[in-house]
């Protein structure tokens, strides 16, 4: 029989898994709004799943193009015809509480360890390789640049370990959470192994501090410290070059202000991770409204919204997040059990 702390424990683990997808979920249908009066007027406060609408005011995927060298490449299958025109939505094909590609991907790594019994690259990369080639695996129309590179690369003949090229956004460490959540007890094996995941297809320098802070804050919170406690010790450290902005003043402000024109609302991690730690910090005690807030500041709230996500749960278990949320999920994630 579980003790009170073994069943709280449970509860932080599975809720920050279901958290990481529920933010994610949440933000899909206005996923890079950047336009804030365009995403009000076509979707109103989005506090529920939605089903996104077929065309998107900010869409880029007029000026997105991918060619592959070979079949070998080939990752966009029917969607291909839907870019280089304007305003196609990046998820036009998916249900309310569908998740983006990265959280399908970070749900193919859970399958990957629980088959295992551990974190392997090799097989991940099988799994990612096959999933991205075989047509009708998924429906989104949109797959990031990192997909992209990497693709390109293995088409070209590279080992798939050494397919990814320098990355900065903050789509990447959605990825990570998976291995955080299944090595918690061996802290040390979690940050090794997440960064040699990330390195597969968000190498480089700024992904790795970015991919550091999180981890931190991520493993104290989900071993029963406080989430706005860890904030605060890591402001107060400075041992990590993103939190030196002035968060504890930014709280007074209005978020507008703050993500937006102090920080961008882009997916670039210098801006995206610190509008987490700020978010994170300011609604600690609402998860409910984090996550609706983040969802209203349009840019790449997906991306955002997941790493909320994943804290919120951590750090109040599945009493965090409304029924409503934990039920809409159309693929709600499996349990994963430490080792």
């Amino acid at each position: 029989m579980q003790t009170q702390k073994e069943s709280q424990d449970a509860s932080k683990v599975q809720a920050a898994l279901y958290g990481l997808f529920i933010g994610d979920a949440l933000a899909m249908p206005v996923h890079w709004y950047y336009d804030r009066q365009a995403l009000y007027r076509d979707y109103g406060r989005v506090s529920n799943f939605l089903t996104p609408k077929a065309e998107h005011p900010d869409s880029i995927l007029w000026r997105s193009n991918y060619r592959a060298p070979n079949p070998k490449g080939e990752i966009l299958h029917d969607q291909a015809h839907y870019w280089g025109r304007p305003n196609v939505h990046y998820h036009q094909f998916l249900k309310s509480g569908e998740n983006t590609l990265n959280i399908k991907l970070a749900r193919l790594l859970m399958e990957s360890i629980g088959h295992l019994g551990a974190y392997r690259a090799e097989d991940y990369l099988q799994r990612y390789i096959h999933f991205m080639t075989t047509p009708g695996m998924h429906r989104d129309t949109y797959i990031e640049a990192c997909h992209r590179n990497f693709f390109e690369n293995y088409a070209l003949g590279r080992s798939p370990q050494k397919c990814g090229r320098e990355e900065k956004h903050i789509g990447g460490l959605a990825g990570i959470v998976p291995i955080l959540v299944y090595y918690r007890g061996r802290p040390n094996r979690a940050r090794e192994a997440a960064r040699e995941h990330l390195a597969l297809t968000h190498p480089g320098d700024r992904m790795r501090i970015a991919a550091d802070l999180f981890n931190d804050l991520f493993l104290q919170v989900l071993g029963g410290g406080s989430l706005r406690k860890a904030i605060m010790t890591a402001i107060d450290s400075q041992r990590n070059p993103l939190m030196g902005h002035p968060f504890r003043k930014w709280e007074e402000l209005n978020d507008d202000a703050v993500v937006g024109r102090f920080l961008s609302t882009a997916c670039y991690v210098e801006h995206a991770v610190p509008a987490v730690i700020y978010l994170a910090l300011k609604y600690h005690a609402d998860p409910e409204e984090m996550l609706i807030v983040n969802t209203m500041l349009g840019g790449d709230n997906a991306g955002r919204g997941a790493l909320l996500g994943a804290l919120a749960g951590a750090a109040g278990g599945m009493a965090a997040f409304p029924p409503r949320w934990i039920r809409g999920l159309v693929d709600p994630p499996p349990y994963l059990l430490s080792r």
